[in-house]
């Protein structure tokens, strides 16, 4: 009786996370993200230069971006035509921009991203329960099958592919499992593996990491009554992130405060606009944004800063 109650709870939650995985829509960068229809147009209409970087200057002085492209240059994507978050990626297969984009799944036929990432790891967690318990409650009879214990029908040989096939799955998904358990506890994404991101000043492949626990929490929430659920629960709304990184540009000057400075008269607090109440403990401690002062910037009124310049990527 325990073990045909164990299999329809696993068995339910393993089609529930998998149903989440699948049917959540990926979340899209919001429309402060988008240019307006006059930057547009004044983007299209300038020639590729100090023009259309002036446009993108503009549209992202007061946006909580702290990644760059490789060349220094504002992330900006011409199909979406928007400036993009950190940790946002245009899918070629969707052909949208997805907030922190892990990878394209064939298997769910879905990008996994900020908005369905905890069901994705739920679903690979149930799924490895779900064939363990399979191969371990079938593991008597195909001990018997090989010590000729079972009665001589065709229903051994169902026996011996049912174990075949749980244990093959458990071993590939195990791998799968522990490598995303990793990413959680880097507080990485698959394609930040591949290619670290890249900040104001330099490359850190650890630039978003807060420790394990906050990073654990990043995905999962604070709630841990819902951390086995596939609810979402995640922190945050995927267009800004915490980074342990502080004083990143060399320009900018740093106190303890930690405010980022782009104007002598003006000063911006990154993120724009606030995080949820359920993310704000995340930058308490000097692991996070970094606040700087307008001192740097004396003198320097007119000037444009070399960093916010722009790179057409897809």
């Amino acid at each position: 009786v325990v073990c045909l109650v164990a299999y329809h709870i696993f068995f339910m939650l393993f089609v529930w996370s998998y149903w989440k995985t699948i049917f959540t829509l990926p979340m899209n960068p919001s429309k402060e993200f988008h240019l307006s229809y006059s930057d547009k147009e004044s983007l299209e209409r300038e020639p590729r230069g100090e023009s259309q970087q002036e446009v993108l200057r503009r549209a992202a002085k007061d946006l909580p971006i702290y990644t760059r492209t490789m060349s220094g240059a504002i992330r900006y994507c011409d199909r979406c035509h928007l400036v993009k978050p950190d940790r946002c990626h245009h899918c070629s297969v969707c052909d949208k921009c997805i907030l922190k984009m892990d990878h394209h799944c064939p298997w769910v036929n879905n990008c996994v991203g900020f908005s369905n990432y905890k069901f994705f790891l739920l679903f690979l967690a149930y799924s490895l329960l779900y064939c363990l318990f399979i191969a371990a409650t079938d593991l008597q009879y195909f001990i018997k099958f090989w010590t000729n214990g079972l009665p001589d029908t065709q229903a051994k040989f169902h026996i011996m592919f049912l174990f075949f096939a749980a244990a093959m799955f458990s071993v590939s998904l195990s791998s799968l499992f522990g490598y995303h358990c990793w990413l959680v506890s880097k507080n990485k994404s698959t394609l930040e593996v591949f290619r670290a991101p890249i900040f104001r000043h330099r490359t850190d492949k650890n630039g978003f990491s807060l420790g394990f626990s906050k990073n654990l929490r990043q995905v999962f929430g604070d709630e841990k009554k819902y951390w086995l659920l596939p609810v979402f629960s995640s922190l945050g709304d995927g267009c800004s992130f915490p980074t342990c990184l502080v004083n990143q540009d060399p320009e900018q000057a740093s106190t303890p405060g930690g405010l980022n400075s782009t104007s002598k008269n003006e000063n911006h607090l990154f993120p724009a606009k606030p995080l949820r109440d359920s993310q704000s403990h995340l930058l308490t401690d000097t692991l996070s944004w970094s606040e700087t002062t307008a001192k740097a910037e004396k003198g320097k009124v007119g000037m444009s800063n070399p960093a916010l310049t722009m790179e057409n990527e897809t």
